[in-house]
Formats: C-alpha cells, sequence, structure tokens
C-alpha cells in the first residue's frame, strides 16, 4: 500500500534518498526503526540496502509513505542448510565455560571466520556429543515487511 500524492522526483537507480524506514515480521514484531531517529540518507545502489528493498523505492517522490512485503529470497535469503555447522559438545562448553554461559538453544555465540572478522552463529541442537551452529542470517527464510516515508529525493 502506498500514498503517492505528489508532483516531485522520483527515485532512480542513480538517485540519492532520505528516508524513514521500519523492518517487521509478519507477526508484527518491529525488528528495526529509525521512525524515532534521524532519517537515513544513501544512495541507491550503494550496498546500504538490498536489492530486493531497494527495487521497490524506484518511483517513489518525496513525501511517499509506502508498506511493501518483501519476500525472504529478496530480503536475507532462504537458509542454507550448508551453513549448519558441527562442532564437539566438549569444544563449545570449553568456549562457554571461558564465557561464563550456560548451553542453550538459541544462545548466540562468537566466532571468528577465515578473515580474523566475527561471526556470529545460534546455537540450533545439542545432543550428547555434538553442539550443531547456525550461521544463516537470523531473518533468512522470513517475509519482511518494509514501512518507508520518503523524505527527500535527489537525482
Amino acid at each position: 500500500m502506498c500514498d503517492e500524492k505528489n508532483n516531485f522526483l522520483s527515485i532512480n537507480e542513480k538517485s540519492a534518498v532520505t528516508m524513514n524506514f521500519s523492518l517487521s515480521l509478519d507477526s508484527g514484531k518491529v525488528i528495526d526503526s529509525n521512525f524515532d531517529k534521524l532519517p537515513v540518507n544513501f544512495e541507491m545502489g550503494d550496498g546500504n540496502l538490498l536489492s530486493g528493498f531497494e527495487d521497490v523505492l524506484i518511483g517513489l517522490k518525496k513525501g511517499d509513505r509506502c508498506q511493501f512485503s518483501i519476500r525472504p529470497e529478496l530480503a536475507f535469503g532462504l537458509s542454507n542448510p550448508d551453513n549448519i555447522h558441527c562442532y564437539s559438545r566438549h569444544k563449545i562448553e570449553t568456549m562457554l565455560k571461558e564465557d561464563h554461559q550456560e548451553l542453550e538453544v538459541g544462545l548466540v555465540l562468537s566466532f571468528a571466520d577465515k578473515a580474523k572478522s566475527e561471526l556470529p552463529g545460534v546455537i540450533c541442537r545439542i545432543d550428547k556429543k555434538n553442539i550443531y551452529v547456525d550461521f544463516n542470517h537470523p531473518l533468512s527464510d522470513k517475509v519482511i515487511l518494509f514501512d518507508v516515508h520518503i523524505l527527500e529525493v535527489k537525482n
């Protein structure tokens, strides 16, 4: 749904955009919002927004207030079973002891990838010998409601 009633410049692939936005789940739970904060500024195609979110902005103008339903494959992706890794229970328990954390499904752990960057993973299954950690994006497989209010468009 979108409220469009103006004759301002339309957003295109090269536009600089100022907007307020919120991201919500189908349940209504708000994941992120800046409606009560300063608006964001970005240039289309600069990588600050996933392409699925940028695509729905094309054609919008200053003053437009719209809500879009973004399918998982155009938002944060579909989960990949290859992104679930198995670790020995002993290794994870040793790691948790150092951080004074309890072993439980849903616990977010921090790992280092090959480039030594931080990589979060969520414990998704525990058995007697192994711990399974999911490295998929936490919003994968989720439909995202994208609510935007366009405040400025420059081409």
